[in-house]
C-alpha cells in the first residue's frame, strides 16, 4: 500500500483526490495538508470529500508528517509548490507535480528534486489528454506543414493561468514534431490589423468562464480540409485518478523526471 499526502485538502482538486486515494486499491491516504492558516486545520479530511471520517487530520506543515507518506501529490500554486517539493525532495518522498504557470526559478526546484526523488510531472494527468498529445504528433507528422494550427482552450473562471499547462503541452507536442520553437512561433491572441497569418506561427486562444472543468482543440486548418483533435473534461475527477496512477506507478522507481507517457505506457 503506497502511502500518500496530498496539498491543498479543502480545495476542488484536493477533494477530489481524496476520493481517488480511497478508490484505488494500490494507494491510501495518510497525509493532508492545507494552509497553516486555514479553518480546516485539525478538520478530519473524510470530512471534506464525503467519505466519512479517515481519522487523518488536516494539518498546516509537511516538516511535522515527514515520516508519514510515500508520495505527495501537488495540485497547489507555483509558489507553494515550489515549497513543498524543496522539503519533501530532501526528506526522500516521491513527487506527483500537477501544478502550472511555474515561472523557470519554480521549474528548475523541481528539476533539481528530480536528481534525489522520482518525480512524475505532468500539464494534465488525464488518460485521455495523454492520449491526444500522441494523437497530435501523428497528426503533425502526416500535415507537416500543409496546414495552420490553432490551439482554443477553456477553463471555468478561478484559473489563474493562461493559455493553460495542457494546451502549451499540446503546442510543444505539434512543434517538436515540425521542427519549430514554440516559444519564437507561438501567438497569444490577436487583435487590430494583424496582416496576413504565417504559416509556421501556432495560435493560442483562451475563454475563462463558468465552471468549464476543462476543453482543448487542436486545429489543424489545410486548403479544402480541417482537422481537429478535441479533449472535454466532464470532472476533475479524470485528472485526480490519472495522479493517484502516477503516485502507485512511482514506488520503488529511481530518481528522474517523469511523465505520463510513461507511466501510462505510451
Amino acid at each position: 500500500m503506497i502511502r500518500v499526502a496530498i496539498t491543498g485538502a479543502g480545495g476542488r482538486m484536493g477533494r477530489t483526490l481524496l476520493e481517488a486515494i480511497d478508490e484505488n486499491p494500490l494507494t491510501a491516504l495518510t497525509v493532508a495538508l492545507e494552509r497553516p492558516d486555514s479553518s480546516l486545520i485539525g478538520v478530519d479530511a473524510g470530512e471534506l470529500s464525503g467519505l466519512g471520517r479517515l481519522g487523518i487530520a488536516v494539518v498546516g506543515g509537511l516538516e511535522t508528517v515527514l515520516q508519514d507518506f510515500d508520495v505527495l501529490i501537488d495540485f497547489s500554486t507555483p509558489a507553494a509548490t515550489a515549497g513543498v517539493v524543496a522539503i519533501a525532495a530532501a526528506a526522500g518522498k516521491a513527487l506527483v507535480i500537477g501544478t502550472t504557470g511555474l515561472d523557470a526559478a519554480q521549474q528548475a526546484v523541481i528539476d533539481q528534486a528530480a536528481l534525489r526523488v522520482p518525480v512524475c510531472q505532468a500539464a494534465n494527468f488525464s488518460t485521455g489528454v495523454n492520449l491526444s498529445l500522441v494523437l497530435l504528433e501523428t497528426a503533425a507528422r502526416v500535415l507537416g506543414d500543409t496546414a495552420d494550427i490553432e490551439i482554443l482552450e477553456a477553463h471555468h473562471r478561478h484559473k489563474c493561468d493562461a493559455p493553460s499547462g495542457t494546451a502549451l503541452a499540446m503546442g510543444q507536442a505539434v512543434a517538436s514534431v515540425l521542427g519549430r520553437d514554440l516559444q519564437s512561433v507561438a501567438v497569444y491572441g490577436r487583435e487590430g490589423h494583424t496582416g496576413p497569418r504565417e504559416r509556421d506561427t501556432i495560435g493560442f486562444a483562451t475563454v475563462r468562464g463558468g465552471d468549464i472543468v476543462g476543453d482543448h482543440t487542436v486545429m489543424f486548418a489545410a486548403d479544402g480540409e480541417r482537422l481537429e483533435i478535441t479533449h472535454k473534461a466532464s470532472s476533475r475527477m479524470a485528472f485526480a485518478r490519472g495522479a493517484v496512477r502516477a503516485a502507485a506507478w512511482l514506488a520503488g522507481r529511481a530518481p528522474g523526471h517523469y511523465g505520463m507517457r510513461q507511466v501510462l505506457g505510451l
